[in-house]
């Protein structure tokens, strides 16, 4: 509706009102007219008689048609099951391939946690680490609830103005007069299918919100995932390059107790076992942590602490992901963007609405019975009627209009501003697969070839156990960059995923990327001897199969 598109029925009402002014004088000096006792004044109401007819049979007709429409929208006015929680869940399920589950009741909150339950009794790799955040995430479960607070409101749109009752007992000179009216907002009435449409169209951008929350909290869980990993990770190249140092520095100090060794020599042995003990300490910190924030990600606490994860980060994709329909797979899938496009379909109903009310504001119908002392009952008609004399409602559309401007401007900034991030997070996913690569299939190369020649050169008495522990230190640094280089891919691929809307941001890139969180890469070198083996014949390869598993609380 618009203004454009005036109500006859309503106008016609206000002509019969103007009619019966004129004859009778104002309402209100009519009315206690009829609860007085009768006088010889009141004769000049007889014009009035022809108007009145006019006035209950079109009141009749604009209240039945009223009435029917909104009788027809209220009785669809009801609670769903689910509170709009099912296009919520597919359109996770679509973007992330995960279950959202809203656990309204006990049942629902058992089932969960038995899930959570299976999830945590095997190593988590990233994908259950998601599954288990939608299943267990408290606050989550809160902003689902945003949907119970929005359709509440959708329904009370949809339901019939409540009448109003007016009782009035006036008592003067002996007579008693009563006047009893029952009235109804005729605006509200009229204007109920369309604000029913405006809540429906809030519903559907709370349903966006929440969307665009349980992809963020998936982001965050999956780069919790990925530090905590890393970080793990760290911890055991230090821990095996730790044993190598104190080796070499317990050899060194026996050299120089004989008198073979310098006390320089002895000292950077020293020296080197120290700094990586100091290494190794900081990267445990570092490590509880992660684990800790990934904990929190997955809303897990006391004896749910004690899960288990990968040792090691998946292995890189084998070709340069292309993702070349990123852009378009965030326009259709970002929720900013659909609550963007829900937040403008709102307001153009608002819009709506204000051009419809603008002249007509406040229209109200009521049904009258007085009666006086000595007086048989008087019934009929009221209507109230908000006269646009001085605000026509010009300020009320114009901010409306304004309004609407103003949403479809911020559509068009989020889609720019949303092309500009994908392009952005798609350049630095696609720098940091470059550089983790390079480590794959050019430092780690080398660095193998240089430590097989140095082995060499051990075997042929050409250098010392002091120059192959060195190597081992540099092996160590070689790995551990290729393990940051390692996760800052995955990190930006991460960021990749939540820019397009949560899901895989391309096929190319999946069919290159291994679901398997335990395989290693398989170009990773020895590491540096134990002290058990301290001079090894041959490079000792990592484990490819392991897990780790800390304790919780209690």
């Amino acid at each position: 509706m618009n203004a454009s598109l005036p109500y006859p029925d309503v106008a016609r009402l206000a002509h019969a009102r103007g009619a019966r002014a004129t004859a009778s004088g104002p309402v209100g000096t009519s009315a206690q007219a009829h609860r007085c006792a009768p006088t010889a004044p009141a004769a000049p109401a007889a014009p009035a008689a022809p108007a009145a007819p006019a006035a209950p049979a079109t009141l009749t007709a604009t209240l039945a048609a009223a009435l029917t429409a909104a009788l027809v929208l209220s009785g669809c006015a009801t609670f769903s099951d689910d509170g709009g929680f099912a296009a919520v869940a597919d359109a996770a399920h679509q973007r992330l391939g995960k279950s959202a589950v809203w656990a309204r009741d006990d049942a629902a909150a058992q089932a969960l946690a038995q899930a959570r339950d299976a999830l945590l009794a095997k190593p988590l790799d990233v994908d259950d680490a998601v599954q288990l955040t939608l299943l267990n995430h408290r606050g989550l479960q809160a902003t689902y609830a945003e949907l119970g607070i929005a359709e509440a409101s959708l329904v009370q749109a949809g339901r019939l103005p409540n009448p109003r009752f007016s009782f009035q007992r006036v008592q003067g000179g002996g007579d008693v007069g009563i006047e009893r009216t029952w009235g109804l907002d005729v605006v509200r009435l009229l204007t109920l299918p369309l604000a029913s449409r405006v809540e429906a169209r809030r519903f559907a951008q709370v349903q966006a919100q929440v969307t665009q929350a349980i992809v963020a909290q998936a982001t965050l869980t999956r780069r919790a995932w990925i530090e905590a990993v890393a970080a793990h990770e760290r911890v055991r190249i230090l821990e095996q390059t730790r044993l190598a140092t104190q080796a070499a520095s317990e050899l060194a100090d026996g050299m120089a107790r004989a008198g073979n060794f310098s006390a320089m020599r002895r000292l950077q042995a020293n020296l080197v076992y120290a700094d990586t003990a100091a290494r190794l300490a900081r990267a445990r910190e570092q490590a509880g942590s992660a684990r800790e924030h990934l904990a929190r990600q997955m809303g897990l606490w006391g004896r749910q602490l004690d899960f288990t994860l990968p040792d090691r980060l998946p292995a890189l994709p084998t070709t340069r992901p292309g993702w070349p329909h990123a852009e378009a797979q965030a326009m259709r899938e970002r929720a900013d963007i659909h609550a963007a496009r829900a937040a403008l379909a709102a307001t153009a109903s608002d819009l709506g609405l204000t051009r419809t009310t603008r002249f007509v504001n406040v229209l109200d119908t009521a049904y009258r019975d007085n009666s006086a002392t000595g007086s048989p009952n008087e019934r009929g008609y009221e209507i109230s009627l908000e006269v646009p004399l001085f605000d026509w409602g010009g300020a009320r559309v114009a901010g409306a209009e304004a309004r609407y401007r103003q949403s479809l401007d911020r559509l068009a900034d989020a889609a720019v501003a949303a092309r500009a991030d994908v392009r952005t997070r798609r350049a630095q996913a696609l720098a940091a697969w470059e550089i983790a690569e390079h480590y794959r299939s050019t430092v780690l190369p080398l660095r193998r070839r240089v430590s097989d020649e140095m082995l060499l050169r051990y075997n042929g008495m050409l250098a010392s156990v002091f120059d192959l522990l060195d190597d081992a230190r540099e092996q160590r640094d070689t790995v551990l960059a290729y393990v940051d280089a390692s996760a800052d891919y995955w990190l930006a691929e991460a960021a990749l995923r939540e820019s397009v809307g949560g899901g895989d941001p391309g096929a190319a890139h999946a069919a290159g990327a291994t679901s398997d969180t335990a395989r290693a890469p398989t170009s990773q070198p020895a590491l540096a001897p134990t002290p058990g083996n301290a001079v090894p014949t041959s490079p000792q390869p990592l484990p490819t199969h392991q897990s780790h598993r800390h304790g919780g609380g209690a």
